[in-house]
C-alpha cells in the first residue's frame, strides 16, 4: 500500500506530502506484474488524471516485464508521486544497458516495451549503478489534475 503522506517528513528533501510504493518482485513471478501495476493504480487514483495513470500503468508494466524477462534475478520497483509529478525507477541487476528499438513484423509483440516508455514518458533513461550492481530503468510523468474549462 502507498504511504500516506507524513506531517513531519522524513529528512530525504522531498515534499511532506509525497506518496510511495516499494515492491521486490521475485525473479519470473511475472504475476507480480500486475500486483505492481494495481499498487501503482491506487498510489495515483486521487491524485492524477485518467489518462496519466493508464500511462504509468502500461509504462511499468513494460518495465517490470523486461526486468524478469531479460535478467536472471529479480527486480525492486519504487515510484513517489510528488505533487503533480511522478517517477518509478525499476532496479535490476543485469549490468547490460537496454536500448529501444522498432521491432520488425516477425517479431510479434516483443520488442515494443522501451519504445512505449521512450514515447510516452515526459523524461526517461536508464542509470548504471556500482560493477555488478545492476542498473535502473526509470521514467517521470506530468500526472497533475486537469484544471477543467477555462
Amino acid at each position: 500500500m502507498p504511504r500516506e503522506p507524513s506531517a513531519d517528513g522524513d529528512g530525504d528533501g522531498e515534499p511532506v506530502d509525497t506518496l510511495r510504493i516499494t515492491r521486490s518482485v521475485r525473479r519470473a513471478d511475472l504475476k507480480a506484474v500486475g500486483e505492481v501495476r494495481r499498487a501503482l493504480r491506487e498510489l495515483m487514483r486521487h491524485r492524477c488524471r485518467t489518462d496519466a495513470a493508464e500511462v504509468a500503468e502500461l509504462l511499468i508494466t513494460e518495465l517490470v516485464t523486461n526486468a524478469l524477462v531479460h535478467t536472471d534475478r529479480g527486480a525492486e520497483v519504487h515510484a513517489s508521486l510528488a505533487a503533480t509529478r511522478l517517477r518509478v525507477e525499476v532496479r535490476d541487476y543485469a549490468a547490460r544497458r537496454p536500448r529501444p528499438y522498432v521491432p520488425t513484423a516477425d517479431d510479434g509483440t516483443h520488442g515494443r516495451g522501451l519504445v512505449l516508455v521512450q514515447e510516452l514518458a515526459d523524461d526517461w533513461g536508464v542509470d548504471a549503478l556500482a560493477l555488478g550492481s545492476g542498473k535502473v530503468v526509470w521514467f517521470e510523468l506530468d500526472a497533475r489534475h486537469d484544471a477543467g474549462p477555462a
